[in-house]
């Protein structure tokens, strides 16, 4: 309200004011210079009485402070990746603080700081003088203790607030012109300068300060305006421009060049434009206030007046599109702290508050080296876009023993922004190497790199390396599973080429199907399930992990960072360790916050991950399905490769001893089949291994890497089992028989028995078999016979019974009256067609006998 405007009444209103606001303003201060008067009650009186029950104790809380985090650079200095703030602030001591500033600040805002007791009494009059009687604009007459007051109230009040109407209530409240607020103000004031040191009292104002738009202390406005530089390396012009700031945070700022009130509309004395002119006045007015003061010498005055206000605006690192390559590794940090730090018992959002507000220090487990070969990788081998279809790809890299999370790439760039990824193809802000909690996708199918859970499971029962099955082609109908019931139907997997493997070495390093299915259906569903879990593996999308007999293949989805892990589990003899992304946490004051720990699981004992290891070797071997992996630098690596069906997503994982590295090229949505396509480094769907490969070698130089452990003879032992008898038997009971014991049942079609027509009439081999080997069986055609025993007959009794048996007898000679059978071909039992020829060796027989039988010529 304008003093043309004000009515008498108005003026008369002003006046009461202005008396009661400068009667209890003057209280208030005899009360800060002279406490005792209150304490002996000499000037006790309505007013006094008022100021002491006014609260006195205010409660300085924590400042909001910007988040670090920061990777592990080549030679293991920290290296800042990103930063994260509702308020960009860093608080620093009174040493790190240019005397430019602190002589700066009270000139400018309070000349006699040093003096009064918490409040400047002429600034209070001439200010409530100005407010409540000339009507003129809102001027300032806080000193830097009452401003430090308000700051306080209103960090307290924001801190406090869980909404962003809270929020505003909160400020509004500490901001309000009343003299009710302004009288609790210099109460805590008066408080405040008796348990605090002015020199404590300044740095704290200097460190709450705002500074336009969400920069707040003055160190942070130092680096933000000024190119990085600290507050205790600012020149004189440099700290007068930001002290000018604090007066007016949104007009003084200097990231507004040309904004109406600080921009190229003013000019100077020479008609030229003047940049900043809103900033330069009011500094230039603290200027003069320093030389007034005696701060600065008439030639400092004047050489800071000339010089033009250049600000070097340096943006804060707010958020992980700033930590390029290494932003969804950033983010993947983030969503562990937002999930890690909630407490559900209160409303509050603990794991946000403690990213945007507490200071934090963040020194997370990546690795630079590694992630650069990751990054690498993948820009040379995956394009970020392909007109074709929606690729996808990651590389993420696990450390055995430890689940610290070494490399996260992703061909996509990052971006938070929904405008953005809605309109290009090249930025998205999911991370497709992690779960959905974690800021990632519902997961992928990881194709028959999860087979390996399949031969944990077929060691871990007892079957070894070298026991033999029946890996053919073939419809499988039956499985157990002790979950859910056990499956029936018909489920007729291809192989990928046509190589059949009768062991599990030859199925891992072929990735045979048939060969995985055989096997699997020997085992229980559900205790391949529990193995896979006890490696650490879940659905992405947090769903419960199914374990159908296609699922033997990878056909649940799971995120790449889980599959790496798994296989550092598998690397590590068996034992997994959860996947970690923070080393180590500080706050703002430096004290460590324990940071999410892994967990540690032997997940199969440790000769069972021997076994695997051995097999999972042999894949790097000639004509194993990763020799295009092959790093050459002679560390040892097991590896599984993993193709889902119609070649739509593509992988390679693999480890050492020392490093576990997943790798994905694939379809984010659609269905292109990358065995179709060509990218520039090559064809689409072996990207998969030049990224392992060199990815690997950088681990492998680094880290090195040990031999694996040697399975024990048991691994590699051949397990006999009794054939079942089921001679006599339907087709379909003597399969039953033949799978319940184990082996696989091959129909051998029909033979000549004398069993009836229909009826199993033998198999091949019969006695004992290896566990797991195929069984012929044969039916009987009911043509058949059996040839009978004719051991030490004559040669009409032998006749006789080869007659009886439908059989034709042919001697190999002209036996005698006393000669009898030495032997037959075929031998007694065998099964012939009826009128067969069985041919019979006498003993002590010869031509010219005289006795020749019936029948013959």
């Amino acid at each position: 309200m304008s003093a043309q405007k004000r009515t008498l009444s108005d003026v008369g209103t002003g006046i009461l004011g202005f008396v009661g606001m400068s009667a209890l303003a003057g209280v208030l201060v005899t009360a800060a210079v002279t406490p005792a008067l209150a304490v002996t009650g000499m000037a006790a009186n309505n007013s006094i009485s008022m100021f002491e029950n006014l609260p006195g104790y205010l409660n300085i809380g924590e400042l909001s402070e910007k988040t670090d985090i920061y990777a592990a650079a080549p030679d293991g200095t920290p290296y800042h990746l990103a930063s994260f703030f509702d308020e960009n602030r860093e608080e620093v001591p009174w040493e790190a603080i240019s005397q430019y500033v602190k002589d700066a600040a009270i000139a400018g805002e309070d000349p006699r700081f040093y003096e009064h007791g918490g409040i400047d009494i002429q600034g209070t009059l001439r200010a409530a003088l100005n407010e409540y009687v000339i009507g003129g604009a809102t001027q300032g007459g806080s000193s830097i203790t009452q401003q430090y007051v308000k700051n306080v109230l209103i960090n307290n009040g924001v801190r406090e607030a869980t909404t962003e109407e809270e929020k505003e209530a909160a400020y509004d409240a500490a901001t309000e012109t009343s003299p009710d607020r302004k009288l609790k103000e210099m109460r805590y004031a008066i408080a405040l300068e008796k348990e605090f040191s002015k020199d404590e009292i300044l740095m704290g104002y200097l460190n709450i300060a705002a500074f336009g738009g969400r920069v707040y202390g003055i160190e942070s406005a130092s680096q933000y305006y000024f190119g990085g530089k600290h507050a205790s390396e600012l020149t004189l012009p440099e700290a007068a421009s930001l002290i000018a700031i604090v007066n007016h945070p949104e007009k003084f700022r200097l990231d507004y060049p040309e904004s109406e009130t600080n921009g190229v509309n003013s000019v100077n004395d020479k008609g030229e434009p003047t940049p900043y002119a809103a900033n330069k006045e009011r500094r230039d007015y603290i200027l003069e206030q320093m030389l007034k003061e005696k701060k600065i010498t008439q030639e400092e005055h004047d050489a800071a007046v000339a010089t033009p206000v250049t600000p070097v605006i340096k943006e804060p690192s707010t958020g992980c599109q700033s930590a390029g390559g290494s932003a969804y590794f950033c983010d993947y940090v983030t969503w562990v702290i937002l999930n890690q730090y909630d407490d559900p018992a209160t409303e509050k959002d603990e794991g946000r508050e403690l990213l945007q507000q507490r200071g934090l220090q963040i020194f997370t487990t990546l690795d630079l080296e590694l992630q650069g070969a990751a990054e690498t990788a993948i820009a040379e081998n995956v394009p970020t876009t392909d007109p074709r279809f929606d690729v996808g790809s990651v590389a993420v890299t696990v450390e055995p023993g430890t689940g610290r999370i070494l490399a996260m790439a992703q061909n996509k760039k990052f971006s938070s922004d929904p405008e953005v990824t809605a309109t290009s193809a090249e930025y998205t802000s999911v991370n497709y190497s992690t779960d959905f909690n974690y800021g990632g996708s519902s997961g992928l199918q990881p194709g028959s790199t999860y087979k390996v859970f399949t031969l944990a499971e077929w060691l871990n029962s007892g079957h070894s390396l070298t026991e033999r099955f029946n890996g053919s082609r073939r419809a499988f109908t039956s499985f157990t599973d002790s979950c859910t019931g056990n499956w029936t139907g018909s489920y007729n997997p291809r192989n990928d080429d046509g190589r059949v493997a009768s062991n599990a070495v030859d199925a891992t390093a072929w990735s045979v199907n048939t060969s995985f299915m055989a096997m699997a259906q020997q085992l229980d569903l559900c205790k391949i399930k529990q193995t896979a879990q006890a490696f650490g593996i879940h659905r992405a999308d947090n769903s419960e992990l199914a374990m159908n007999p296609s699922d033997v293949l990878g056909t649940q989805e799971i995120a790449p960072v889980t599959m790496a892990a798994a296989f550092a589990g598998i690397a590590n003899k068996g034992n997994t360790c959860t996947p970690i992304a923070i080393d180590k946490i500080l706050d703002a004051d430096g004290v460590e916050i324990p940071p999410p720990a892994s967990t540690c699981t032997q997940s199969v004992p440790e000769n069972v991950a021997a076994g695997m290891t051995f097999a999972m070797q042999r894949t790097f071997a000639g004509g194993g399905t990763a020799t295009a992996s092959n790093t050459g630098t002679d560390v040892p690596h097991i590896g599984k490769t993993g193709t889902t069906d119609g070649a739509k997503d593509t992988w390679m994982i693999g480890a050492s001893t020392k490093a576990a590295t997943a790798v994905w090229v694939g379809n984010v949505v659609g269905d292109a089949n990358l065995r179709d396509l060509e990218f520039d480094s090559g064809a689409a769907s072996t990207a998969r291994h030049r990224m392992w490969r060199s990815i690997m070698q950088v681990a492998d130089n680094k880290y090195g890497g040990d031999a694996f452990p040697e399975p024990d003879a048991a691994a590699f032992r051949q397990v006999m089992v009794a054939v079942p008898q089921v001679a006599g038997l339907s087709l379909d009971a003597a399969k039953q028989a033949i799978e319940q014991a184990g082996f696989a049942f091959e129909d051998g079609g029909q033979q000549d028995s004398n069993l009836p027509a229909g009826t199993v009439s033998g198999t091949d081999p019969t006695g004992e078999a290896g566990r797991g080997s195929t069984i012929r069986v044969f039916t009987s055609n009911g043509q058949g016979t059996t040839v009978p025993d004719l051991t030490g007959m004559n040669a009409l009794q032998a006749k006789a019974a080869l007659d009886q048996a439908g059989l034709t007898m042919k001697s190999s000679g002209n036996p005698g009256p006393t000669d009898v059978v030495a032997s037959q071909d075929p031998a007694p039992g065998t099964a012939l067609k009826r009128g067969s020829e069985v041919t019979v060796t006498f003993s002590n027989g010869g031509p010219g006998n005289g006795i020749v039988p019936p029948g013959d010529d």
